[in-house]
């Protein structure tokens, strides 16, 4: 299977903390905040910081070795900013990438985001899967091979999307995609076959479940849509173990470009349970 994207899944539990842990959430943009709440949810008494590398949106622009060097260069300066206990790349693709330098760099406990192949092939009755992706994600080899470890028996489509990961950042802003993009990005996850129909679709971004509800409506039958942020706080949660929470207060976000906060942003940020915007500002080479 080759890197273990969720950082060390043999490894026992950090050590101890005397105090909340302090948790740095990094995505290329937005999409990171679905990560972020599900670990507000199963850790709320931790110290969160949630970065954004806006100023790089989206990864799936940059070549391999490009955006390597970004991940490596931002992380950098967020962990020399923020000194975080854990760093969870809430990002598949800086993940699927850059998460074997990002361990060789820094002592730290990295956590990463995989395609949710396992728990939507556990999902299926149908026997026909979805998984649901960037166009980045889908060509990268840990993609595949996740698809022909677990898939078992059931009948796999992998879908790359161009263009879904900047109509949920539009959507967050205030400039929601019309129904018709929507649909024609999710259109080829639907397969039927045989009498049989897909029933399992695995949001292989984390950007897609902002826009999970929109899913819904549009589809053209029902499915079971997978995200992949609810395990993703699990394991943070085991290596975090029973460090002592604080209180639930207000978190913090970073983003690396000056570009401007609509009002809309800030409102669904704040709804989030960030109330804290500071600039980090690092422009993209």
């Amino acid at each position: 299977m080759g890197v273990d994207l969720f950082a060390g899944l043999a490894n026992a539990a950090m050590p101890r903390l005397e105090r909340a842990p302090k948790i740095l959430v990094f995505d290329s943009g937005l999409g990171g905040l679905t990560v972020l709440a599900a670990l507000d949810v199963a850790l709320p008494g931790a110290d969160y910081v949630y970065a954004a590398d806006d100023a790089a949106f989206p990864y799936g622009s940059l070549d391999d070795q490009r955006l390597v060097a970004r991940v490596v260069a931002v992380m950098e300066r967020l962990i020399a900013r923020e000194t975080p206990d854990l760093v969870v790349v809430a990002c598949n693709t800086a993940s699927t990438l850059a998460l074997p330098a990002l361990r060789t760099r820094f002592a730290l406990p990295f956590v990463g985001t995989v395609p949710a192949v396992k728990p939507a092939v556990a999902a299926t009755k149908s026997g026909l899967v979805t998984i649901l992706a960037t166009a980045g994600t889908v060509r990268r080899e840990h993609t595949r091979a996740m698809i022909d470890a677990f898939a078992g028996e059931a009948e796999v489509t992998l879908v790359g999307a161009p263009n879904l990961a900047g109509y949920a950042e539009a959507e967050l802003r205030g400039s929601p995609a019309e129904d018709a993009e929507l649909a024609a990005e999710i259109a080829p996850c639907f397969v039927e076959r045989d009498g049989r129909r897909t029933d399992a679709v695995a949001l292989a971004c984390t950007h897609f479940p902002l826009l999970m509800d929109r899913f819904r409506s549009i589809a053209p039958w029902e499915v079971k849509w997978i995200d992949p942020a609810p395990a993703v706080a699990r394991r943070v949660a085991a290596l975090v173990g029973d460090a002592p929470m604080g209180e639930h207060g207000a978190q913090r976000a970073l983003f690396t470009s000056d570009r401007a906060l609509p009002k809309a942003l800030v409102e669904a940020l704040a709804a989030r349970g960030v109330t804290e915007v500071e600039r980090c500002l690092f422009a993209l080479d």
